[in-house]
């Protein structure tokens, strides 16, 4: 039996390990990307290619985003065109990301567990969003969802984890920030390569210090 992590994509593969997967210690974390157990699972038989794009729907629903939510957008864009060396649209799209979060007005009442929620509905609504990409076999979008959903699901992870050991979590490690695509990493030094998005060390960032 092979079992696959859902963040970086690494397998473990009972026969070559030598050891049941359901044997290991609930403490145990994928060596690549340091995703806990609990995200990994089975692997899944390879889906067969999408059908042919269905026709556009005539009805449209658009959502209004917040202020915030145009930030994340906008901050999220920049880093895709960094990706693409397009440094003019990378600098515009920073510069919009700024300003909607100078206009977000503060969230006085949001604590670990409201986020922890947060993550866990974006978790659940992936699959959905990744069906309709792929009915439109949009490569782009389908990509987008692969990198949010592994994204999210290590974030998810540390917040659980932070839940149950609080500030020990961090204490003599470093926080490590995909600039590219938002994983986070907490270890000693940023991995060689991003577990999601495969960009090299360099393109992390160190999280320094944290208001008190």
């Amino acid at each position: 039996m092979r079992y696959v992590c859902r963040v970086c994509g690494y397998v473990y593969d009972e026969a070559a390990e030598k050891t049941p997967f359901e044997s290991l210690p609930d403490t145990w974390k994928c060596p690549l990307c340091g995703a806990p157990k609990s995200q990994f699972g089975p692997e899944e038989a390879k889906k067969p290619a999408a059908a042919a794009p269905a026709a556009p729907a005539e009805d449209v629903h658009l959502k209004k985003l917040s202020a915030g939510q145009l930030s994340a957008l906008c901050s999220n864009l920049a880093r895709g065109c960094e990706k693409q060396y397009k440094a003019e649209e990378a600098a515009s799209f920073r510069e919009l990301a700024d300003y909607f979060a100078a206009v977000t007005p503060p969230v006085n009442d949001a604590g670990v567990e409201d986020i922890a929620a947060l993550l866990q509905e974006d978790i659940d609504r992936y699959p959905g969003v990744r069906a309709a990409a792929d009915a439109e076999a949009d490569r782009g979008a389908a990509r987008i969802c692969v990198w949010g959903e592994k994204v999210t699901r290590m974030l998810s992870s540390l917040v659980d984890r932070y839940l149950k050991v609080g500030e020990a979590m961090l204490a003599g490690t470093n926080v490590w920030l995909c600039t590219v695509c938002g994983f986070v990493y907490v270890g000693d030094e940023a991995p060689e390569l991003c577990p999601v998005c495969k960009v090299p060390a360099w393109k992390f960032e160190k999280i320094e210090g944290r208001a008190g």
